[in-house]
This record gives C-alpha cells, sequence and structure tokens, in this order.
C-alpha cells in the first residue's frame, strides 16, 4: 500500500473511532451529539497499536480484542456523558448500578411497554453495528500501519494528543475543552469508589456525632407530626422562570387552602444531599441529622443504633408511622428506625388499579392514611401519630398520573378510579425525552391533593412537614442546577410558627435564596423548635 492511501484511510478510520469517543450529549434527551473534541483514549490506543506494529502486521487477535476494548470505551463514554446530563449528578456505576433494574422495570411498566421492549432489542442491534463499524476502522488503521512514514507520524501525534490531554486538567483550563471526558479517567474514579464501597470501615465514628435528641416535645401538645417528603421536589420550581410560572396558580390554590384552614406557613430552602433521585438519602438525613452524601454512610448508619426523629418521638409517646407506598419489596433497612408501623405498597390497604410502576396515587395513599391513622377521634387511647409518608406521584418518569378526585372517601375502594378521564389518565405514556410537562403535572397533582387533605380532612391542630428530597432529573433542571429544595411546615401553632421565623424560616410557600443549610443541620434544629420552655 502506498503511503497517500494509507494516510487517507487511516484519516478517515481516526475521524470515526474519535467521534465515536468524544460526542457529547444533545440535552435534554438521551441522544449524543457531536463534538469537535479529541480523544486521548483513542490517542493512547494508537500509540500502543503503533508501537506493536513495529514488530510486524498486527494480528486479527490484536484487532478483535482492540475493536472490543474502543466498543466498550464507546458505550462507557455514552453514560459517562449522558448520565450526569439526565441525573444531573455524577455517575456511581456501583450504586447507580444497584438500581438499573428497577430503572428498567419503571419503562417496562408504562403504557408503552412494548416500545420499550422494541427500544432494547433496537439498542442491541446499534450496539452489534457499532463494534462492527469499529472492527473496520481498527482493521484499516492496523493496514495503514504497515507504512513506516505513516506509523512514525502516528506514534508522534498520539503522544502530542495524550501528553496535551493528560496535562490540560492539571493547569490548562483554555486546553481542557479540547478534550473529550476521558474513559480512562472514568474507569480509574469508578474503581476507587467501587473499592471504598466494599472496604469502608464499619467504623461508627466514620458518621460523626448525632445531634442530641434531648428535650421534650411540649411545644407540639400532643399535636400528630406529618412528614411529607415529596418526591423530586425541588427549588426548580421557584427558580427556573417558566417552570415557576405555570405552577403559580396552583401553588397559590395551595396557599389560599392552608390560610382557609386557619393554619399558616413557613417556607426554607435546605440543601438535599443527592439529586435526581437516591431519595432515601434525604430521607435518612433529614431524620438522623447526620450527613448522607456518600451511600457508604448510609449503608454504615443502618448498621447502627443511632436516634432519629422517630425514635426521639417514639420515646414521647408517640405512634409513629412509616407510609410507604413506593416501597415494592422487602425492605429490612426499615428495621433502623424503629417505626410501630411500616405500611408499604401493599400494606397501606389500596385496592384501585395501578397507575404505571409506582402503582398508588399519592391522594389515595393520603386517603388510606387519614381513614387509618390520623381520622379516629382522639380520645386517652389514640396516641398523637409521627407519620413519615414519602410520595410517589411525583417520581419519574411522572406518568402515568391520576386525575384528582374532590370526593376523598371515592379513592378508598376498588372503584377508586373507574372514571373515563382516570382509564384514560393510566393509557398515557411517559415521555424520558420530554419530561417537563409531565413533571409540572405532577407537582400540580401534589400541590392540589395537599391542598384537599388540609381543607377538609387534616387533624386541626396536625403539623405537617413538606420537604423536597431532591431536586428532578437534570432534563427537567437542566444543566448546573443548585441541590437546594424546599421545606414547607404548615402548622396553626403560634409558639411553633415564631421559632420557624426566629430561625430564618419566611412566610409563605416561596422561599428566597440562600438555603439554611444541609437538611442535616435542620433536624437539631426541629428538635429544639419541638421543645417545651
Amino acid at each position: 500500500m502506498n503511503t497517500r492511501r494509507a494516510l487517507r484511510q487511516a484519516l478517515v478510520a481516526l475521524v470515526v473511532l474519535n467521534l465515536l469517543l468524544s460526542f457529547g450529549n444533545a440535552w435534554p434527551t438521551l441522544w449524543p451529539r457531536p463534538e469537535a473534541r479529541l480523544s486521548i483514549d483513542l490517542a493512547a490506543v494508537v500509540l500502543g497499536l503503533s508501537l506493536l506494529s513495529l514488530h510486524g502486521p498486527l494480528r486479527r487477535a490484536t484487532v478483535v480484542w482492540t475493536s472490543a476494548v474502543l466498543a466498550t470505551c464507546v458505550l462507557l463514554h455514552y453514560l459517562n456523558v449522558t448520565v450526569p446530563a439526565v441525573l444531573g449528578r455524577r455517575l456511581d456505576l456501583y450504586w447507580d448500578g444497584q438500581h438499573a433494574w428497577e430503572v428498567l422495570k419503571m419503562g417496562a411498566a408504562s403504557p408503552s411497554a412494548m416500545k420499550f421492549v422494541g427500544v432494547a432489542v433496537i439498542v442491541a442491534l446499534a450496539i452489534a453495528a457499532l463494534y462492527r463499524l469499529i472492527r473496520r476502522g481498527v482493521a484499516t488503521l492496523a493496514e495503514s500501519l504497515q507504512s513506516p512514514r505513516l506509523r512514525t507520524g502516528l506514534v508522534a501525534a498520539s503522544t502530542a494528543v495524550l501528553g496535551a490531554g493528560l496535562l490540560a486538567p492539571q493547569g490548562l483550563p483554555a486546553l481542557q475543552h479540547a478534550f473529550a471526558p476521558s474513559v480512562g479517567t472514568l474507569v480509574a474514579e469508578q474503581a476507587r469508589l467501587l473499592h471504598r464501597a466494599h472496604d469502608a470501615s464499619d467504623d461508627e465514628h466514620l458518621l460523626g456525632a448525632s445531634p442530641a435528641f434531648d428535650g421534650t416535645l411540649g411545644a407540639l401538645a400532643g399535636a400528630d407530626v406529618v412528614i411529607v417528603f415529596a418526591e423530586a421536589y425541588g427549588t426548580v420550581t421557584l427558580d427556573n422562570p417558566d417552570l415557576s410560572s405555570d405552577l403559580a396558580a396552583s401553588r397559590q390554590r395551595l396557599a389560599d387552602a392552608i390560610d382557609a384552614s386557619g393554619r399558616r406557613v413557613l417556607s426554607a430552602r435546605l440543601i438535599s444531599p443527592t439529586f435526581g433521585g437516591g431519595s432515601w438519602l434525604a430521607h435518612a438525613e433529614l431524620l438522623s441529622g447526620l450527613d448522607m452524601r456518600d451511600p457508604n454512610d448510609y449503608r454504615l448508619l443502618l448498621k447502627t443504633q443511632r436516634p432519629t426523629l422517630v425514635s426521639h418521638f417514639a420515646a414521647h409517646g408517640y405512634r409513629t408511622v412509616g407510609w410507604m407506598p413506593g416501597i415494592q419489596r422487602p425492605w429490612p433497612e426499615g428495621r433502623f428506625y424503629g417505626f410501630d408501623r411500616i405500611a408499604d405498597a401493599d400494606g397501606i390497604g389500596y385496592r384501585g388499579p395501578l397507575f404505571g410502576y409506582w402503582r398508588i396515587p399519592d391522594q389515595a395513599s393520603m386517603a388510606q392514611l387519614q381513614a387509618q391513622e390520623l381520622g379516629p377521634q382522639r380520645d386517652d387511647a389514640r396516641r398523637p401519630r409521627l407519620v413519615v409518608f414519602p410520595t410517589v406521584s411525583t417520581h419519574a418518569p411522572f406518568r402515568p398520573l391520576a386525575p384528582y378526585v374532590t370526593d376523598w372517601t371515592a379513592v378508598l375502594g376498588a372503584d377508586a378510579y373507574d372514571s373515563p378521564d382516570a382509564v384514560a389518565a393510566r393509557q398515557v405514556p411517559a415521555s424520558w425525552d420530554d419530561p417537563v410537562p409531565a413533571y409540572l403535572s405532577a407537582v400540580r397533582y401534589q400541590f392540589e391533593w395537599l391542598a384537599g387533605w388540609l381543607s377538609a380532612h387534616a387533624p386541626a391542630d396536625a403539623v405537617v412537614i413538606v420537604v423536597g428530597d431532591h431536586q428532578p432529573m437534570g432534563t427537567v433542571t437542566g444543566p448546573d442546577a443548585d441541590w437546594d429544595v424546599p421545606m414547607h411546615v404548615i402548622t396553626g401553632n403560634a409558639v411553633l410558627l415564631d421559632r420557624l421565623a426566629a430561625l430564618g424560616f419566611q412566610p409563605g410557600l416561596e422561599p428566597d435564596r440562600p438555603a439554611l443549610g444541609r437538611m442535616a443541620s435542620i433536624t437539631s434544629r426541629l428538635v429544639e423548635i419541638f421543645a417545651g420552655e
């Protein structure tokens, strides 16, 4: 092969392979977007092939294995650029991978399940085609490397690209954008995270000191306390002008319902330990008062007997209830909290039709909670309740979404959602590529059922805490969103309201920046606020 032809073939192969290892994400979709960047991973592979070719033509096995490695690199690169764009946070293959099957089931549970299966088949075929394309490129490159002059040039070029790419993060930020995120760096980071997860010490002192869960609950005067962890309810609903405007009317109706019920609402911003998922980290952080940003700390916490708000309330005579409609499988972690009752998806009493993967509409869950735990007339035998209720209707993929039912008793029976509107709602497919409209509908629904419950059903003296567990996924928030979530405390207790205001909580449902602090920091303050004089 003459040098000129070898050069042309090598350039075509390198351009194609580089495009496969340097694309970005076409936010807010799952699709890749071509970018004019260089791949240092490809430079390393080319350098290695060039040096191997010094000993003669590359073997077929070398071409096969190199193609397999590069195909794997392309898939890892896709995850590396897509997961942060979709979730809004970095990829952790160990922890995120444990929930991958549930995410797949989420997609399969939608009315478009057959479409989901079709997509899976297309993905499998695409991976096979990807491998064939890469193998063709590697084989062409291997053939071109038989030209000594071209081989010398590729050694020099790949060494220069590799050296510049490795040096750029060390002090050349202007040059850094010229290089695609490195798969090698990703693999090293994931190996570090995996090692930490498996070899993390069980030394309880790594968690730091727990808040002092002392004092009484005198300021509550025996009132029920309901902590609603509002799934994926983040401050993007306040800070994004388009989202805030769309939600303004339903948010105002909730505010009006609170006022009409004789209560007031004070709000603040908190910094969640997680983003786009991992709700249990936020639940654990608020309930324990410990930093849960590292999933390893969460795992360690469950092995301890650390006090929590749940144990604190139980020690003062409260019946503690974990109202968990999102739990659809055994939940041994629940033993850590020590709830008097844990009601999962099969245990809350819902008998109506299923709405997608998450099955139970939040209004129906709250109606069952009201009927079983909050509604019975208060007397000497009726202990006050602490309820922890993580919602699900605002969980991705946000559809199908049940319609709001004005007659709350109607959602208690098997015919809860037999209306034509409800039947049609169950057939609405999820949209992973354009989730914002569905997210807005879900948040409006959340405001609506909260308003309905507070207006006519909630115990008159109840203290209701509504707190977002984390921001929604990155395809809703956009890039570079903060990790802030709203917290609303709804009560008619003047003592609590005064103490919250002194802490920095603001009137209404739209707290201004900045955040009061991390979610863990508010736990001890709540203990103080709930205490008697």
